[in-house]
């Protein structure tokens, strides 16, 4: 005889709703996320924790962003290359992780984007956004940060957090193609097919990490340099590069975070 498995709803309301008591939460979840975003906006009603400066070693907090696609752009020189689009979409800092909360070495931040319908939310993530006073969020990380570069939970994180011309990682789900070599999955030239080239034809030759091209602060859009891994409209992480060769290229961007002040985004 088999057995009989109850199923229970893992959402944050236990008994079903009606079409038209559905219409109406939406409604009302709209609203209020509306007025909880402009509040965050406001720094007289939410001020941030204590900035500190930067020093060796510090380690900022990354974004999560939605993956647009391709294009080319066009130096003043008139070099082309193709960039890909990443548009950070309502992220936000939704809970600060002690050094004991999290590994014992480092402490992290939970950050979370893109605004999604909280009916398909369990108790304990919506008990999250409420402490932080923000949507219920698609997408939540973990970014491991420095003791110095803490940032309260509900301060708005923007594309203008990173610069043109710094390097940047972007970690997100491939599309599944399998193992496939340079030339098939990124397009590679590969090696000579003759004149005294025998060993190899396929081969990579030498890759460039993955830059900052351009930073559209109107609608929050970061232009990266080549290709990065997944579809398009997927979510994916951006950080700040842990290559220890190419940290130092530029001047430190905003440290922790870009501070909004004023009614207008930066």
């Amino acid at each position: 005889m088999g057995c009989v498995r109850t199923v229970k709803t893992t959402t944050w309301f236990e008994e079903h709703l009606t079409e038209d008591n559905q219409q109406y939460m939406r409604k009302s979840a709209a609203e209020e996320y509306r007025r909880q975003t402009a509040e965050k906006l406001n720094p007289l009603k939410d001020e941030p924790w204590q900035r500190h400066e930067w020093t060796e070693g510090s380690r900022r907090v990354g974004l999560v962003a939605v993956k647009l696609g391709m294009a080319p752009i066009w130096t003043k020189t008139g070099e082309r290359h193709v960039v890909t689009m990443l548009q950070v979409q309502d992220c936000h800092v939704l809970k600060h992780l002690s050094k004991e909360e999290n590994d014992g070495h480092t402490a992290a931040l939970i950050v979370g984007g893109k605004n999604v319908s909280p009916f398909h939310m369990t108790e304990a993530e919506m008990e999250m956004f409420r402490n932080a006073g923000v949507p219920p969020k698609q997408k939540i990380t973990t970014f491991k940060v420095s003791s110095n570069a803490i940032i309260k939970p509900g301060t708005p994180l923007y594309a203008a957090h990173f610069r043109p011309g710094q390097f940047v990682d972007v970690t997100a789900k491939s599309i599944g193609k399998g193992f496939q070599g340079v030339m098939k999955r990124w397009g590679f030239k590969g090696q000579p097919a003759s004149h005294g080239q025998t060993k190899t034809h396929r081969r990579p030759g030498a890759s460039g990490p993955g830059g900052i091209w351009r930073v559209n602060t109107k609608y929050n859009v970061l232009y990266v340099n080549g290709s990065v891994p997944g579809h398009r409209n997927c979510l994916l992480k951006v950080r700040d590069t842990v290559l220890p060769n190419l940290k130092s290229t530029l001047p430190q961007p905003s440290f922790p975070n870009l501070l909004h002040r004023g009614g207008s985004r930066p």
